[in-house]
């Protein structure tokens, strides 16, 4: 599994990196993996608000449906448009292809964890 030193990983398997101003969100490796494969992603529209801690977009899948929970309070400013033809780039190529979201973060984002601490988390059975 490929863990990117660029990115913040969440307890419930996203990422997030910031690029300039601009967040972007998406699942790890983990996540899509859990999830089993992606057959529709439920994206919010351009513009709308997002809060720190809770779900700005939701993915389904053969075995569930999961959210997408945002770092920051902010502002979507672009969503991944790509999905609404083929949601299995989020399994083929989460780390890249398969981003959600970018965000203009209103505040600081949450201290999510570092790759490192999210390894160790993974390791330890989470």
């Amino acid at each position: 599994m490929e863990l990117r030193t660029d990115r913040f990983y969440g307890e419930t398997h996203e990422w997030y990196r910031q690029d300039g101003s601009v967040l972007w969100l998406g699942v790890t490796e983990q996540g899509q993996d859990m999830l089993g494969d992606v057959v529709y992603a439920q994206l919010p529209p351009v513009g709308a608000q997002v809060r720190r801690g809770e779900p700005c977009a939701t993915l389904e899948s053969v075995k569930a449906a999961s959210d997408v929970i945002s770092p920051v309070d902010g502002t979507v400013i672009a969503v991944n448009e790509a999905l609404e033809d083929s949601p299995e780039l989020i399994n083929d190529d989460p780390l890249d292809t398969g981003w959600i979201l970018k965000i203009e973060p209103a505040g600081t984002p949450d201290a999510w964890m570092t790759a490192d601490a999210y390894q160790q988390m993974l390791s330890a059975g989470a």
